[in-house]
């Protein structure tokens, strides 16, 4: 018998309160050190560098210009998952807010300069942000300028 599973991944653009710059590096490794640290996450690391993190079936990972990313669960309703997003946004908001963080999940950010936005430091989008102005003339702004609510459909 097959059964379908549904998951959501949803991602937000971080900013400084203050200033309305994009966070850091430093910023979202202290941000996701203390999401750990307050609800029992497991680290991801690429050498000694926190990239993500883990719990469960769900993660949350950085997109290449430090997009925050939760990659849901396989879940079985539409209820679950609006569940585990209200608690992911609950937490990132908890600990952030003390930070002096925000969060905007919107298509694109017309706000920043690319060359504004910190790249990740995962060795992939390194990789990808010397090649994609070989192969277009978007793919930077995709990569650093955009975030998206997607559902992902499993039949398991």
């Amino acid at each position: 018998m097959l059964s379908c599973r549904i998951g959501t991944e949803h991602e937000k653009f971080g900013f400084e309160f203050g200033s309305l710059r994009p966070m850091k590096y430093e910023q979202i490794a202290e941000l996701l050190n203390n999401i750990v640290e307050r609800f029992d996450w497991d680290k991801i690391m690429e050498g000694d560098k926190i990239i993500g993190l883990k719990q469960g079936k769900q993660s949350i990972s950085l997109e290449p210009g430090g997009q925050f990313e939760l990659s849901g669960a396989p879940l079985e309703t539409l209820h679950q998952t609006c569940a585990e997003v209200n608690s992911h946004l609950y937490q990132v908001k908890a600990v952030a807010e003390e930070m002096g963080i925000g969060f905007l999940g919107i298509g694109f950010q017309p706000k920043w300069a690319i060359k504004d936005i910190p790249i990740m430091p995962k060795g992939r989008y390194e990789i990808m942000r010397n090649y994609m102005p070989k192969v277009g003339t978007l793919g930077l702004d995709m990569m650093f300028r955009t975030c998206t609510v997607q559902v992902r459909h499993d039949d398991l």
